[in-house]
């Protein structure tokens, strides 16, 4: 059996089928469009993820791994290719971090609609976990989180959460109150849902944004 190694960073991502991924944005940049923008976050997330070296990264893939885009992510970022399991996004999140930690001591989950999240931000997740933090997030500031790190699972964080609301971030930190357990947050970060954030993107000349809005 391969040793552990000390940290893996997880990138979770949705097939980037026109019609189905930022579906708040198609009145904005169309189906094609938002699909495009999607596929450039992915590629940011795997990026950041390589530039930290903090090992090799793990595409989480949902539906499945299949198709050209993931194949190519793959081999483009060096990272290895997951199917995410069926249910919520906390059972999915949970099966990707237990599956993880069975071939790394810490591991970082990431979504990928955070272009603000950088490679320092992972070294500095990863650094917290190995300095004794039960847990560590990077909140995100609509309610949420975009980074979460762990060296053991928790599954009481995962369990009957209402996901996609802003109370997330304040229900998980009471959780872990309850559970006794010791964790470290990043500054909040900000994600890409909704035409105010491709708008926020562009007036931070984020390249990919850019391009897209070119190609409109």
């Amino acid at each position: 059996m391969a040793a552990r190694s000390e940290c893996s960073v997880q990138v979770f991502a949705r097939a980037p089928v026109a019609g189905t991924v930022k579906t708040r944005l198609i009145p904005l940049l169309g189906a094609d469009g938002a699909a495009t923008l999607h596929q450039c976050l992915i590629e940011h997330s795997l990026g950041i993820a390589r530039e930290s070296g903090l090992g090799r990264a793990e595409l989480w893939c949902t539906p499945d791994t299949n198709g050209h885009f993931f194949e190519s992510c793959g081999e483009r970022f060096g990272a290895s290719l997951h199917r995410q399991c069926t249910g919520d996004l906390g059972a999915r999140m949970l099966n990707a971090i237990e599956d993880g930690l069975g071939r790394a001591r810490h591991v970082l989950l990431i979504g990928s609609d955070c272009p603000s999240l950088s490679a320092a931000d992972l070294r500095t997740s990863a650094r917290a976990l190995r300095e004794g933090s039960d847990a560590v997030f990077c909140p995100a500031e609509d309610g949420g989180y975009m980074l979460v790190g762990m060296s053991h699972a928790m599954r009481t964080l995962f369990e009957a959460m209402t996901w996609g609301t802003g109370t997330v971030m304040e229900e998980t930190r009471q959780r872990l109150r309850d559970l006794g357990r010791r964790w470290h947050e990043l500054p909040p970060h900000w994600d890409v849902d909704r035409p105010e954030d491709y708008q926020r993107l562009l007036r931070e000349g984020w390249p990919s944004a850019v391009k897209v809005a070119d190609e409109r």
